[in-house]
């Protein structure tokens, strides 16, 4: 009796969004740490103001917050969601990214994957930012009114934070416009 085995591969593509899922997804995991701050648990050192107050504190230290969850969903699983589409046309329907509609497909990855991460990290930071202006002198903070945080602290992040987003915009549109190119072709 003859064995046969077949060893099925992911394509090229698929395999380059999974791992860049699992690179977003590292990074949110160092940022999910800092802000769950364990080191004060442990240490007891509470000299610094930590994320989690930041968080409870609101006003504009809910950027913070809003740029975490922005980024797992778009960061991390659309990221990975992103992949089985690649899956689908490579694997399933057998189509071959090759000249522009490779380049599309690398505009897309690069260009998503830098401006969601860059942006969300600008947002997350701000976020902190604010968060410890808002706080009063006696816990650390800046004693700031939400007038002067969103003026001295998050108003330099807006343009960045949108321009990266403009950029992971990009990113998608290339990559739907590369999607249809190969899922058309013969």
């Amino acid at each position: 009796m003859e064995k046969t085995t077949s060893m099925h591969t992911t394509g090229k593509w698929a395999s380059r969004w999974i791992w860049a899922a699992v690179a977003q997804g590292l990074i949110a995991a160092i940022i999910t740490i800092l802000i769950l701050d364990p080191p004060q648990y442990f240490t007891g050192n509470t000299d610094y103001f930590s994320a989690a107050k930041v968080i409870a504190g609101g006003g504009g230290g809910v950027w913070m917050f809003t740029g975490f969850i922005c980024y797992i969903v778009v960061g991390v699983v659309a990221t990975a969601v992103t992949a089985l589409f690649y899956y689908i046309i490579e694997d399933v329907q057998g189509k071959l990214y090759k000249g522009i509609n490779n380049l599309l497909a690398w505009g897309h990855l690069v260009f998503m994957n830098i401006g969601v991460a860059v942006s969300m990290i600008i947002m997350i930071h701000g976020g902190y930012l604010a968060g410890v202006a808002a706080a009063p002198l006696s816990e650390g903070g800046g004693n700031m009114t939400d007038y002067q945080i969103h003026v001295n602290i998050l108003g330099w992040t807006v343009n960045w934070i949108g321009g990266f987003i403009f950029l992971a915009v990009v990113g998608a549109i290339l990559g739907g416009i590369g999607y249809i190119l190969v899922s058309r072709s013969k």
